[in-house]
């Protein structure tokens, strides 16, 4: 009896921390996903200002200086695009993580709910029991 009994506990304990331990591997795969993605963004614009700081070191005349000044302007073009698209990225990621925890809390909500139903069910049925065997 006390066999089934800590059987009984373990099954509990399992499914009540079974959702936090899912939502927990969620958050942690997202976590590094962003930061994954952050890195290498801070790379690639580190990369683009190495870049520049090497042209501007090579200006020698004034015809130099304005091809940097042109290349300058190009760069900035493109920095301003590339932090659009990682910003896009970045939402998109979000909005996925939001949606995949929205369905999580939805499936543990709905599971509680049948634990709850499935509790007083058996609540009635030990309460008739009981009830039964004082009448008999």
């Amino acid at each position: 009896m006390q066999d089934n009994m800590m059987d009984a506990f373990n099954a509990q304990t399992k499914q009540m921390f079974e959702p936090m331990r899912k939502i927990n591997s969620l958050m942690l795969n997202n976590m590094e996903k962003m930061t994954h993605y952050q890195l290498e963004a801070m790379k690639r614009y580190s990369q683009m200002g190495t870049e520049r700081m090497r042209s501007a070191t090579e200006i020698q005349d004034a015809e130099s200086l304005r091809d940097f000044g042109t290349k300058q302007a190009e760069m900035m073009n493109e920095l301003s695009q590339q932090m659009q698209e990682d910003a896009r990225v970045m939402s998109e990621m979000s909005l996925q993580f939001k949606s995949e925890m929205e369905k999580m809390f939805s499936e543990a909500g709905q599971q509680m709910s049948e634990q709850a139903k499935a509790a007083t069910k058996g609540e009635q049925t030990t309460k008739a029991t009981s009830q039964s065997s004082r009448k008999s």
